[in-house]
């Protein structure tokens, strides 16, 4: 599918400044499977690189999951949406194997893969990876569930 903007993921999503981490979705499809691809763009302009570290400017890891979870919910709400017209917000309930590759740093873009690996009463499981010029750099498997407005 086609390309989701800035604007219309802050219609999906309820994060803003300084918390919103997807900036753009590069491609999303829901047949044959549910997968979606986003960007992040990393600046030194982040407010966590004042103290994570002054020196030697780290993406926290906890942040990069929280992309890919803020991609899995826009994956979830894509989804839905083409079904059902429905919104909804969904909450990332459990993170599991979560591993840390490498290190993402001002200047790095970050793609952020996601793919559905089931849905079951409102609660979604994602596959998900984060990477920066085609290097891992993170992965984990995401749980989220839905909740109507």
């Amino acid at each position: 599918m086609t390309a989701i903007e800035i604007k219309q993921i802050m219609a999906m999503l309820p994060h803003r400044y300084p918390f919103q981490l997807l900036d753009r979705v590069e491609s999303w499809e829901i047949e044959p499977e549910k997968k979606l691809v986003g960007i992040k763009n990393v600046t030194i302009n982040e407010p966590f690189f004042r103290g994570h570290f002054p020196e030697n400017p780290v993406m926290p890891g906890v942040l990069i999951i929280e992309a890919l979870a803020q991609a899995s919910g826009v994956l979830a709400f894509v989804s839905r949406s083409a079904k059902e017209n429905a919104a909804g917000l969904y909450y990332l309930v459990k993170i599991d194997k979560a591993r840390f590759n490498k290190t993402v740093h001002p200047g790095d873009q970050l793609r952020l893969e996601v793919t559905q690996k089931r849905m079951l009463r409102g609660m979604g499981l994602y596959d998900c990876m984060a990477s920066v010029d085609g290097r891992k750099v993170a992965s984990a498997e995401i749980l989220c569930a839905g909740r109507p407005d």
